[in-house]
Parts: structure tokens; sequence; C-alpha cells
């Protein structure tokens, strides 16, 4: 082999090991500024989908007392009736 080939350049391996360690990194302005717009679009369209959801649940909660109170006013209203005739047929 040749006396004169380059090795790999040395390397602080505490640094390669605990990257969390090293704080010295580029950032790409562009890409952070795509990355922070996808998120705040998906903030705020998770946001939208939770409101819609309340609303949706709101306008539910209300149809169900509605329905039952219907039910109720129609069961006592029958009572009412049915009371009613079986006086008329005693008197």
């Amino acid at each position: 082999m040749a006396s004169g080939v380059e090795s790999f350049p040395a390397v602080d391996a505490e640094k390669e090991l605990n990257p969390q360690n090293n704080k010295e990194f580029q950032v790409d302005s562009v890409s952070s500024q795509v990355a922070s717009s996808l998120e705040k679009e998906a903030k705020e369209k998770l946001e939208k989908m939770k409101n819609e959801k309340d609303r949706k649940d709101a306008i539910q909660n209300f149809k169900t007392a509605m329905i039952i109170s219907g039910v109720v006013v129609a069961v006592a209203g029958a009572i009412f009736a049915i009371t009613k005739k079986l006086r008329e047929r005693s008197n």
C-alpha cells in the first residue's frame, strides 16, 4: 500500500454520541418558515375542527332534549286523555 494515504479525520466521540449537547447548527430560514407556517395551518385547522365539533355537540344535545321533552309531553297528554275517557265512562 502507499505510504502517503490519508486517513479519516479525527472525530470527537463525545460530540458524535451525544448530539443534544451540540448546540452549534445552521438553521435554514426558508425551511424554518415553511415548517412554522405548516405548523400554524395545522393548529388553525385543528382549532376550527374542535369549534365545529363543539357546536355540533351543542346542537345535538339541544335536539335530544327537545325530542325527550316532546315524548314526555305526548305521554302526559295520552295519560290525561285516557283518564278523561275513563271518567266519562264511569259517570
